[in-house]
Formats: structure tokens, sequence, C-alpha cells
């Protein structure tokens, strides 16, 4: 086992210590949350940060509120043509993308972080963040939609739009 510490348990890595409200020290110890590792139902979740939203409602509403939003500006900024709008230099509308892509990239980062809190209610006002946010700037229903040309066909369908994360 190079570079591998084996401590007993077999999977080649440490222990976590027993939960208890003191250390050998005398001092005490902050007790911490568990991470659920199965999806449940209710508002006391850590999601994102240490500690937030806590175990308050409010809080907790405001967090799903945040969630939803982050997902419908992933939709937004998925499919904005502000590049065309802004230059028609190379470089800048290269840098432009480039900066747009790196901040929908970490938007869905932080809702795929969120989700993995394994919260019900922040998994469903994630997904409902993306879809309401595809209803509105893909789907065609508020406007023009993604109209592709189907290869060969010589017409023009709604298609969804490759996947990329």
């Amino acid at each position: 086992m190079d570079g591998m510490m084996d401590h007993g348990n077999g999977h080649g890595m440490a222990a976590s210590p027993p939960s208890s409200s003191s250390s050998s020290m005398g001092m005490p110890r902050k007790h911490r949350m568990m991470m659920h590792m199965s999806f449940y139902w209710g508002n006391e979740a850590e999601i994102l940060f240490t500690g937030w939203p806590g175990s308050s409602t409010g809080m907790y509403v405001l967090s799903l509120f945040f969630v939803f939003l982050l997902a419908f500006l992933v939709e937004w900024i998925s499919r904005t043509r502000v590049v065309n709008r802004v230059t028609d230099n190379n470089v800048v509308a290269g840098v432009l993308l480039t900066v747009l892509h790196a901040i929908r990239m970490g938007l869905a980062y932080f809702v795929m972080l969120a989700v993995m809190s394994f919260n019900v209610g922040i998994f469903i006002v994630a997904v409902v963040g993306h879809a309401l946010g595809f209803l509105a700037f893909t789907s065609g229903v508020f406007g023009s939609g993604l109209d592709q040309e189907e290869e060969g066909r010589g017409y023009k369908s709604k298609v969804l739009p490759p996947m990329s994360c």
C-alpha cells in the first residue's frame, strides 16, 4: 500500500472519532450536523455553507428561493444572445463568451452542490428552476425558441439543445 495509511477499518482511511461533547483535553467540542446520504424532507438542512440556512423556516424558504433563482439563471445564461448584440470583434466576443461560460458553470456547480444536501425541497426547486428557465428561454412559448435544422431533412423543428455541464 504505497502512500496509503491503514487505520484498521479496511478502507485505507482514518475513521472519524466518535461524537462527544468534550475532547480528551476537557475542552468542549462543537456538535457537527450529520450529512445525509439519502433524500429527506425537512427544513433543518445545511446547504452550500456551514450553518446555512439553519433550523429557521424563514431561512429555509429563502434558501429554496435562492437555489430556484440559481437554476433559473443557469438556463437564462445558457440561452442569452448578448454577444451578438454587443460586438463584432472576435477577441472581445470570445472573452465575453468565456466569462459567461465561467459564470454559468459556477452557478450550475452551486446548484449541484445544493442538491447534494439530499434535501427533497432543494432538489424539487432546482428541477423546477431549470424547467421554468427552459420554458421561458428555450421552448418558444414566450417568443422565439430554439429552432435547429435537423440534418438531412431540410426543415426546422424544435429539438432539445445538447447537454453541456
